[in-house]
């Protein structure tokens, strides 16, 4: 099993969609598989997820699926040609009532309300921001603009408005639909796209709840930040979901490239505090698409996300639909390697000035000063839903933290942890027998041997969920 902390997580497509293509990945270190509902039927989703679940058990691993909703489409309409090719201080028209194909002159919308959401001044981004329009009227259903930075623009090219600003729904009817397939094939994780607050987390929360119920199943809620307004309210979409994405690329358009850096360090630190789970995705390794190896500049920002702590980095079109897919997970996981043998661990001042109201809470700190502190060869939790290793997770201890399960949708969904292994386990009723069982599956899996030390923490009585109250420090026969 490898040591690497960070996690893994890699975009389904052409690329990577053979059985042996997913296992060799998924073998090479994939943690979790991101559906992209943006592409494809709900049957497809369906078929892709039997395929995620026997690649994995073929590999011996447990991985998480990730359903990514498409979100609201903000797009420009299609052209007579297909392409377009602005020139820079030429007039373009963006006309949500236009039926026809787009030309050189203007085209239609897929998104009606633009007119609504812009005024004259305001400056439009198209393409991920390589064309830039400045607005200089809105007459009736017709946006009238001025062409500041051209370039060629082809069909159905995103938009985005500088500094935020569209009122488009985070979740549209067919995110709706998607929830409901997502559910069907219990996606551990359903990640919403352009929430603005709170509310659209919330909304997104009971849409799954309701949707799983046949199937028995809640999934973990991940907010994708991509929106300028997302920004002020962080807090709050943090408190409503179980996770958050910084997804750097829609978000980089509305604020500017040179804002993303630091804040991207500003929500990796802020999800920690929470004791979320965080995501850095976009273009990590972008030029592994066409190239077997990666860039410095790749190198150096996969490493930097791995320093700050997040949880997960993320490949998109580098698994999805490029030429290395394998060699990109094998290339990412040498780095988070690389990277986390160089990172410093800090527990004693974490826990400065700490309080900690919750019983189970306490014990899951205790454990990692301990273990820590003792030299331990491993930390062990047995949880039932997951949260003592979420906590054990939040906090930098080169020691691996091992969970025990009885649950397998708790062992997926820990799969997105950092340095979190998860391993399902029948554990008995009896604390003592629990105990027993667990050493000797770690002892089957050559994770200690005679003479090493490990911190366990479990709850009595077992299997009450929030019950850990418990901590042992063994050292083994």
């Amino acid at each position: 099993m490898p040591r690497r902390a960070t996690k893994i997580v890699a975009t389904l497509g052409p690329a990577s969609s053979a059985p042996e293509m997913l296992e060799a990945m998924i073998r090479a270190g994939v943690n979790v598989v991101r559906l992209n509902f943006s592409h494809g039927k709900a049957q497809d989703h369906i078929d892709r997820a039997n395929l995620v679940r026997e690649a994995a058990q073929r590999a011996g691993r447990e991985v998480a699926i990730m359903a990514d909703l498409q979100g609201p489409k903000i797009r420009v309409g299609k052209f007579a040609e297909g392409k377009v090719m602005l020139e820079p201080g030429a007039t373009f028209v963006l006309d949500a009532s236009r039926a026809e194909p787009g030309d050189v002159h203007g085209v239609g919308l897929d998104y009606k309300e633009l007119p609504r959401d812009v005024k004259a001044g305001d400056v439009l981004l198209l393409n991920d921001g390589l064309i830039v329009l400045a607005v200089d009227a809105v007459r009736g259903e017709q946006v009238h603009t001025t062409v500041r930075q051209g370039g060629e623009l082809s069909n159905n090219k995103g938009i985005n408005k500088q500094g935020g600003g569209l009122t488009a729904p985070a979740l549209t009817a067919k995110d709706m639909e998607d929830i409901r397939t997502a559910m069907s094939l219990c996606a551990d994780y359903v990640a919403v796209s352009f929430p603005k607050n709170a509310t659209d987390m919330e909304m997104a929360r009971q849409l799954c709840n309701v949707a799983g119920a046949e199937h028995r199943h809640k999934p973990g809620l991940i907010a994708k930040i991509e929106r300028a307004e997302a920004i002020p309210r962080l807090e709050e979409i943090l408190a409503a979901s179980d996770g958050i994405m910084v997804a750097r690329g829609d978000l980089a358009v509305e604020v500017g490239n040179a804002t993303v850096p630091a804040l991207q360090k500003r929500m990796i630190k802020l999800a920690r505090a929470h004791d979320k789970v965080v995501i850095t995705a976009t273009q990590m390794m972008e030029s592994m698409i066409t190239h077997p190896v990666p860039t410095r500049a790749e190198v150096s920002d996969v490493a930097n996300a791995v320093l700050d702590g997040t949880d997960a980095v993320m490949l998109s079109a580098e698994t999805a639909a490029g030429k290395f897919p394998l060699e990109t997970v094998q290339e990412m996981a040498k780095i988070c390697e690389a990277a986390e043998r160089a990172e410093h661990v800090e527990l004693d001042a974490d826990f400065m000035g700490q309080t900690f109201d919750r019983i189970d809470q306490t014990i899951a700190m205790g454990a990692l000063f301990t273990a820590h502190h003792m030299g331990a060869k491993a930390i062990v939790a047995l949880t039932e839903s997951g949260s003592t290793a979420l906590w054990m997770s939040r906090h930098r201890v080169h020691i691996p933290i091992y969970a025990l399960t009885t649950k397998v949708s708790s062992q997926r969904r820990m799969a997105l942890y950092r340095n979190v292994r998860p391993l399902l386990m029948d554990t008995a009723t009896d604390r003592d027998t629990a105990l027993a069982q667990a050493e000797s599956h770690l002892k089957h899996r050559n994770i200690v041997s005679a003479g090493d030390v490990y911190a366990i923490t479990c709850g009595e009585p077992m299997g009450a969920p929030g019950g850990t109250n418990m901590l042992k420090i063994c050292r083994v026969d």
